[in-house]
């Protein structure tokens, strides 16, 4: 096997993250292939040298200086300040050698147009970039593939110029945090920003090469709505990308063009849903669809919501019982459709709002206009985002999770994970009903009535020794049998497809004898 200049240096790097070794190591194995080659070998001698002839290709990040309490981006015209112009935190860190100056906060941004270009220069990518319109035919109505959604047909309706070239590049975007120091006990979070490319099959779609990182955005704390400051860099290659294009060269046809591309919508769970949208998940109007028709209330410090029944046909049976719901009957219809127009005219007051941590210490009047803005989203910007049908997207294996652990802990009675404790059933209790799960009051102390729904502890282990002796394809969602705990009754360490399968297959079949069969 032959390997090129390019291929050796990748794969030396990659070898070296893989296995945690040192930059002193890293130079000691280096200078050691060096010299089992040729004397006129090409091969670099450090790890140093190894970026440099990287970053020749394009490979590299630019690093921006952000301030300490996420106010701006020092770039463009704050390029050259010592100190951020709204909150006047320094930009470097206190450090007792003057000659040298380490920044506070870097963002690293991987810039998204060269890595584009890239997908038409390769003869096994370049093909692909057209599948969607070449070689996909739907006739049937299923959603198979990104360009069978009302989204996509609409964008391409309002802009024909942009849907006549089968090489426009339709992205998604997806954001979320996560520890980079695994299980330590430190906080620490990081944001990286994906785009995915929605042109491939959707055997590509979610595969390393076209799920790019365009951003890495640095802790040690969320940026929360703060967000904005930091897609910065990216919305501006979008914008460029939408009204001007990038000339690009196409292998298939051997000739340029330019190249266009719009961003589809986001996806993200619910708490960077609001960081990105900027309306916020909390409080009496948490959910961005009902928007100021969300329905609420608040018992014992909790937030309930009951108007999921809106959403349901007039006719439907649910809408009329009563008893396993709230105690009312509902009639309303669902709530309207917030067009793009009138979602403006919410964020016209919100044009000019002030980011950074140092606003929240100053505080923050409530809203007065009925609604949960807090901002109007930085997406605003693109010319085309207001047009969209769906701009934000929940992430459904996100959620299925979340709905997986809660459903067992509430089923098994685990603590700490289970919905169902003594403030819920007062919330019940305050809303007058479901009374036989109301706290009942015997000798001083109080006593919770087991609900239809749980299990006691001894069909508890055999529920879960009826899952560990469960015998799976290797691959598939063999992790359940690893994560459970049948002497404490507990599962933990589930990844998304092991809830996905415990929650689709396995748990409907193993509580079948011994809940009630409505349940």
């Amino acid at each position: 096997m032959q390997f090129s200049l390019l291929s050796t240096v990748l794969q030396m790097i990659n070898l070296n993250v893989d296995g945690k070794q040192s930059m002193k190591s890293f130079n000691n194995w280096l200078a050691f292939l060096k010299s089992l080659l040729p004397t006129d070998n090409l091969l670099p001698s450090s790890y140093y040298e190894a970026r440099k002839f990287l970053r020749q290709l394009g490979m590299d990040a630019n690093t921006i200086h952000a301030c300490k309490n996420d106010c701006v981006l020092f770039r463009k015209e704050f390029q050259n300040l010592d100190n951020c112009p709204v909150c006047g935190e320094s930009r470097w860190k206190p450090h007792s050698r003057k000659h040298r100056t380490i920044p506070v906060k870097v963002l690293r941004h991987f810039p998204l147009i060269p890595r584009l270009q890239r997908l038409f220069l390769c003869r096994k990518t370049a093909p692909e970039m057209r599948w969607h319109k070449e070689k996909y035919v739907s006739e049937d109505g299923v959603l198979r593939h990104p360009v069978d959604s009302e989204q996509w047909k609409g964008l391409d309706g309002k802009y024909p110029w942009f849907a006549s070239d089968p090489r426009s590049v339709r992205l998604g975007l997806a954001t979320d945090g996560f520890n980079p120091y695994a299980n330590m006990s430190t906080t620490y979070s990081v944001w990286p920003v994906i785009m995915f490319v929605y042109n491939v099959p959707p055997w590509r779609c979610m595969k390393e090469p076209y799920m790019m990182m365009t951003l890495l955005i640095p802790g040690p704390k969320s940026p929360g709505k703060d967000i904005d400051v930091y897609l910065q860099p990216l919305i501006d290659e979008l914008q460029e990308l939408w009204s001007s294009g990038v000339k690009t060269l196409d292998v298939v046809e051997g000739r340029s063009f330019q190249m266009h591309a719009a961003l589809l919508w986001t996806i993200h769970d619910f708490p960077a849903y609001g960081d990105i949208s900027g309306w916020t998940t909390k409080g009496y109007k948490a959910c961005p669809i009902c928007n100021v028709d969300c329905t609420s209330g608040h018992a014992n410090s909790k937030f309930h919501y009951m108007g999921h029944r809106r959403f349901l046909p007039q006719r439907h049976r649910w809408r009329r019982d009563s008893t396993s719901f709230d105690g009312t009957m509902e009639t309303r219809p669902q709530p309207r459709d917030f067009t793009g127009v009138a979602i403006m005219h919410q964020l016209s007051r919100y044009e000019h709002v002030i980011f950074g941590k140092m606003q929240e210490r100053l505080g923050r009047r409530r809203n007065d206009d009925g609604t949960n803005w807090c901002k109007k989203s930085l997406l605003f910007q693109l010319p085309y985002w207001d047009e969209l049908q769906i701009r934000h997207n929940l992430d459904v294996m996100h959620i299925e999770k979340n709905i997986c652990d809660n459903l067992v802990g509430t089923i098994f009675g685990l603590k700490g994970k289970s919905k169902d404790t003594d403030k819920a059933r007062l919330t019940l209790q305050k809303m007058g009903i479901r009374p036989e799960l109301h706290l009942q009051e015997r000798g001083g102390r109080f006593f919770k009535p087991p609900a239809a729904y749980t299990l006691s502890t001894r069909q508890s282990r055999e529920v879960c020794n009826s899952i560990r002796d469960i015998k799976m394809p290797n691959g598939y969602a063999s992790n359940i049998s690893s994560c459970l705990d049948a002497d404490e009754v507990s599962l933990r360490g589930l990844k998304s497809h092991d809830c996905h399968v415990l929650l689709q297959r396995i748990l409907p079949v193993v509580i079948r004898g011994y809940l009630d069969k409505r349940i």
